[in-house]
């Protein structure tokens, strides 16, 4: 074999490993490619469109891939020992090419090219549609009877060939790709998908206001004493019941007591005319379900009650568009009564304060699965009200009791600890 001879095998060998190498990046490239953000780029990008058609079929992309990845390397074995039978004799050919050619396979047509194509799958593949798409063409015969073959293998092996991708994600995974997308997305945005989000999952219980918060009128109370509790009321509607909270009779809106004063005697009776009819929901009731309940029935006020009917909490409409956009309106007094920054890594925080407030003011990952608020979890671990003060451990977190009044635990000092401790004690 003369010097021309081999340099043709040479030249050969050089562009099999070549069109190796793009096979091998077009099919990483081609299966890395967002799927999602593809759909948009159609828009815009011819590259993209013809990207999306070829993964619309993708059975028949994979298959021209692997034949055109198969049949450029199986020549290459063959050039490979046909030089080294010129180089190092018959004998020792094959071994020679099989440690050369897996080493040159490696390196320049699988693991170089992928790395690329999975860290630009977009550049990768775009480009390499214009070629994909006439080959698809021109070896459609051949295609076609590979994925037969394989169709028929699948089918044997009790999986469906034709069976759907399915590209949809859950809850947890839109919220990883929220995270993920931080730096594209403002902070404020990231937290209103995050609320939207939870709305599937965090229920009215977790969000109301308590029944021992719940600013509400006795209508059995003296007509004066109604009167100037109505005047008085910082709130937009109040629930009227009679003589017990569980026996609510009507919400009354605060637009009409200027009206109900001017028109006529301010009576027990008059102020149960002009209440609105109370609205009960359950206490399990999903947030994405009532905000559509809310908008169904026109209201915007809701009673929580528990599976025997007796109050539980209120809840309204602006506290769960409040979960999404945050709070419209703030009492930075009552915040800082309620969660006190210690400045050594603590906080000392009111035992009526929610877990999901104290998770969103201090960023913690306390468990919402359990007692809604802190006098609650401390109560669930102590089994009992303490006489003194105590601490106890739950997860990662240190409690300390420090103000303790009749029937609940006012004040609870809290800490992240830098070594989670797995066991729960009481000092």
């Amino acid at each position: 074999m003369d010097v021309s001879e081999s340099s043709m095998l040479w030249l050969a060998l050089l562009i099999l490993l070549l069109l190796s190498a793009f096979f091998s990046g077009s099919e990483t490239g081609m299966m890395s490619l967002n799927r999602y953000r593809l759909r948009h780029q159609r828009k815009k990008s011819a590259g993209a469109r013809r990207a999306a058609k070829l993964l619309a079929m993708p059975d028949r992309l994979i298959g021209l891939i692997l034949i055109g990845n198969n049949a450029v390397n199986i020549l290459a074995a063959i050039i490979a020992n046909a030089l080294a039978i010129l180089y190092v004799g018959e004998a020792a050919a094959p071994w020679v090419a099989t440690a050369t050619l897996t080493i040159l396979v490696l390196v320049f047509s699988e693991v170089t090219p992928k790395t690329i194509a999975a860290q630009h799958p977009e550049w990768f593949a775009f480009k390499a549609s214009h070629v994909l798409k006439p080959l698809l063409t021109l070896f459609w015969p051949l295609v076609w009877a590979i994925n037969k073959l394989t169709n028929g293998l699948i089918k044997l092996l009790g999986f469906d060939p034709n069976a759907a991708r399915d590209d949809g994600l859950d809850t947890e995974e839109l919220r990883s790709v929220v995270d993920v997308s931080g730096h594209k997305i403002s902070d404020s945005h990231q937290g209103m998908l995050k609320g939207i989000l939870d709305l599937e999952t965090v229920t009215v219980e977790d969000i109301m206001i308590p029944r021992s918060e719940i600013n509400g009128l006795d209508i059995e109370d003296d007509i004066e004493v109604v009167l100037a509790k109505l005047f008085k009321s910082e709130y937009t509607r109040l629930p009227i019941y009679e003589g017990d909270i569980n026996n609510i009779v009507g919400i009354f809106h605060m637009r009409k007591a200027n009206h109900l004063a001017r028109t006529e005697q301010a009576t027990h009776s008059a102020i149960k005319r002009f209440s609105e009819e109370p609205y009960f929901i359950p206490e399990s009731t999903t947030l994405i379900n009532q905000l559509l309940n809310f908008k169904t029935t026109r209201n915007r006020f809701a009673m929580v009650v528990d599976e025997y009917g007796d109050v539980k909490g209120l809840v309204t409409l602006e506290d769960i568009l409040e979960e999404i956009v945050g709070d419209f309106t703030t009492n930075t007094a009552d915040e800082a009564d309620e969660i006190i920054d210690r400045g050594d890594g603590s906080y000392l925080i009111d035992g009526a304060a929610t877990i999901r407030e104290i998770n969103k003011a201090t960023d913690w990952s306390l468990p919402t699965d359990g007692p809604k608020t802190l006098n609650g979890v401390a109560l669930e671990q102590l089994e009992s009200i303490p006489d003194g003060n105590v601490s106890f451990v739950v997860g990662a977190y240190r409690f300390e009791t420090e103000e303790i009044n009749g029937t609940m635990i006012k004040k609870i000092r809290v800490k992240l600890m830098k070594k989670k401790v797995v066991e729960t004690d009481a000092d």
